[in-house]
């Protein structure tokens, strides 16, 4: 059974930093692109970030461009959220998946919340 266990999530005031890590399960996703969503409430999940499978290419939304970096390692069958400079704006649940991402894949999440 595959599975996507995201943690790192906690409270932190705005102007923070948190890492978050996704570790994969049930099989290997070094050959694919992985992303990490997130879905604030009342809202739609919406689209981070994302990393090839080499790890050579990442993509960011415009909301968080310059402040989150995605990493993985794939020794370890696991993907990485590092966020600076956090707003209250990025409150959220936070998920890692494939990218494009499967809907069979969407684990627990992480919940992250900013304070002003």
């Amino acid at each position: 059974q595959v599975q996507l266990v995201e943690s790192g999530g906690g409270l932190v005031q705005a102007g923070g930093s948190l890492r978050l890590s996704c570790a994969a399960s049930g099989r290997t996703f070094n050959n694919e692109d992985m992303g990490w969503y997130r879905q604030a409430p009342g809202k739609e999940r919406e689209f981070v970030a994302s990393i090839s499978w080499s790890g050579g290419r990442t993509h960011y939304a415009d909301s968080v461009k310059g402040r989150f970096t995605i990493s993985r390692d794939n020794a370890k069958n696991s993907v990485y959220l590092q966020m600076n400079s956090l707003k209250p704006q990025d409150t959220a649940i936070y998920y890692c998946n494939t990218r494009p991402f499967r809907g069979d894949y969407w684990g627990q999440g992480t919940q992250v919340t900013v304070s002003s």
